[in-house]
């Protein structure tokens, strides 16, 4: 899913808080001594030298490691270069004064932001310093579109698929997904609280998202679904009460009642209706990088994760910049 932690300052920050996934050569085991049974015949020395000397299995020769950066194939030699989205939202990216171009609204380069402290955290994992990663801007829809890509990896809310994945690799996951629904205050919609109440209402998503897959999977409503190229468009489009609902996930909500949808004081125009529940297991809808397919880079890529996973790194990011502190009660059936 394609989303927009919301930096509208002082009021935003109250709002949320009163609210709110190459093999590696693998030596040769050292030979071990199989011991000889005692009905087995005799072996004559040869009539060359015979030692007396104990014998010392040979060490292997130390094996690199093939996820170091200097090993690793990228699409500039001694540089990672990471793609995403622009504009570049909140609470995935956060903004500089100003933000460099060409990048809106957030600076995946300032390392601030989930998603650039993710990526951050994985070029750590890689071998990178900060100075050696390099941004480039790919539209979401074509990120895990066949064919070539101008980057090593990309990450702009991309959720796993296995139709995605027949074209690209998609990395371990990196957060796991709740989508939501935002209504303007004073909707009826607003005070839906299931699933199936939900269902005369008119919603729209962005195009090729797993928000338009919840709309027509998860409320399947009786009248047509709106699909936009962008969420800015869906947002002006609830905002004009060409539909009732919006479907996001979670932190985008958060980002779009506190931050987008707002008045001259900062007072919310829209609310969370509602938060879908959380799949578990193997088909729980995740974030993941994508590379190309079958990128030299994906184990690597993955073992960082699984790193940034197990030393509580990804935790204290997911903390920081996405903790759940907003109403978004989760919606009955």
């Amino acid at each position: 899913m394609r989303t927009i932690k919301a930096f509208a300052g002082l009021a935003l920050a109250a709002a949320l808080a009163a609210a709110c996934t190459g093999a590696t050569a693998t030596p040769s085991p050292l030979p071990s001594a199989t011991p000889v049974p005692s009905t087995a015949p005799a072996v004559a020395p040869s009539a060359a030298v015979v030692s007396t000397s104990p014998t010392t299995a040979p060490s292997p020769s130390p094996t690199a490691n093939p996820c170091a950066a200097a090993n690793l194939t990228t699409k500039t030699a001694g540089k990672l270069t990471i793609g995403t989205d622009n504009p570049a939202y909140p609470p995935y990216f956060a903004p500089s004064s100003p933000d460099p171009k060409p990048w809106q609204l957030g600076d995946p380069t300032n390392q601030q932001g989930f998603e650039s402290a993710v990526a951050y955290a994985v070029a750590k994992q890689l071998g990178f310093t900060p100075d050696q990663v390099a941004w480039t801007v790919v539209p979401f829809d074509n990120s895990f579109q066949p064919g070539a890509k101008p980057f090593d990896f990309y990450l702009a809310q991309v959720s796993y698929t296995d139709a995605r994945a027949k074209a690209v690799d998609l990395s371990d996951g990196y957060y796991f997904v709740a989508q939501s629904v935002v209504a303007m205050k004073g909707n009826p919609l607003e005070k839906v609280t299931s699933i199936a109440g939900m269902k005369t209402f008119k919603f729209g998503a962005q195009v090729g998202t797993t928000a338009y897959d919840t709309i027509k999977n998860v409320i399947a409503p009786t009248t047509s679904i709106s699909v936009y190229n962008s969420n800015d468009a869906a947002i002006k489009a609830l905002q004009a009460k060409q539909i009732d609902g919006l479907v996001v996930d979670l932190p985008t909500a958060f980002y779009i009642t506190a931050a987008q949808l707002v008045d001259k004081d900062y007072n919310p125009l829209a609310s969370i209706v509602g938060q879908f529940p959380v799949q578990s297991g193997p088909n729980a809808e995740h974030f993941s990088l994508v590379l190309s397919k079958g990128s030299p880079l994906t184990a690597c890529v993955n073992s960082a994760i699984q790193a940034i996973t197990a030393d509580g790194t990804l935790a204290q990011i997911t903390q920081t910049w996405l903790a759940d502190k907003a109403n978004a009660p989760v919606l009955q059936p």
